[in-house]
């Protein structure tokens, strides 16, 4: 019995080892589009596939951070400006990748741009806040997904979707959840959609990783600017002393890690 047990693992290993050495070739002929590059994931994505020799077409949401990216990379790395909450945008972004892929289509997308930014407790935000974390995060991703869709398909490509471990638990920020959840689901429904296609779906969950997003200073100070704008009458049932608690003099450990 042990024998078998020993041949089992074995047999998994040397699997697990052929596979992971299987590498994709033609790399050079590859076109890759990555949302969200200005900084954080996008960015670093971005300047390694460049690296790897892909063809990285990657979407900024500013000129700067265009700019900033482009003298970091090979020239075979294009920008171009994307605000993926614009139709009008995302239009024009697709239009502008159809032109440099041509028929060989879109290997990959990759869905990473989002913002975290403002959230508090839930009733402490505007209904514009709701509203443009979800154009941002889940309909902008649909968006550009639906818009980029053919090109994927005639390569028979693959989307990555970046959505995060709060998309599989909920302990803060609510509305950031709800956009994850979302993200997680279009995700699994497309995947069993386009299987016919031979497109492949992914779906990227990270954890807490230093970057723009999570940082404490800024969070702080955007759960300040969410309580200081909330109707007095809500903070009224709260009171100060429970933000001073847990806000403006506690710390930024604990509004991550306990979800307040």
């Amino acid at each position: 019995m042990w024998l078998y047990l020993v041949g089992l693992v074995s047999l998994y290993y040397l699997l697990r080892w052929y596979r992971e050495r299987q590498v994709v070739s033609h790399l050079r002929d590859k076109y890759v589009f990555i949302t969200g590059c200005d900084s954080g994931f996008g960015n670093l994505l971005a300047r390694q596939l460049d690296l790897r020799g892909l063809r990285v077409l990657a979407a900024c949401l500013t000129e700067q951070g265009a700019t900033q990216l482009r003298s970091q990379t090979s020239d075979r790395l294009e920008t171009v400006i994307l605000d993926v909450t614009q139709t009008e945008s995302i239009t024009a972004a697709t239009q502008w990748v159809k032109e440099r892929v041509g028929d060989r289509g879109l290997w990959g997308l990759v869905n990473n741009a989002g913002i975290i930014s403002p959230f508090g407790h839930s009733e402490w935000l505007k209904i514009e806040t709701y509203v443009n974390i979800l154009k941002v995060n889940l309909m902008g991703l649909i968006e550009v997904t639906l818009s980029m869709l053919p090109l994927v398909k005639r390569a028979r490509g693959r989307i990555v979707n970046v959505s995060s471990i709060l998309g599989r638990i909920a302990f803060f920020a609510g509305i950031y959840c709800s956009s994850k959840y979302g993200v997680e689901a279009f995700s699994d429904a497309l995947r069993r959609e386009l299987q016919h296609f031979g497109v492949k779906i992914s779906i990227v969950e990270p954890g807490y990783f230093r970057t723009g997003m999570t940082d404490m200073q800024q969070s702080l100070e955007a759960v300040k600017r969410a309580w200081e704008e909330a109707p007095t009458d809500i903070k009224e049932t709260y009171g100060q002393h429970f933000f001073d608690a847990c806000g403006a003099n506690g710390s930024a450990r604990d509004y991550w890690t306990k979800g307040w």
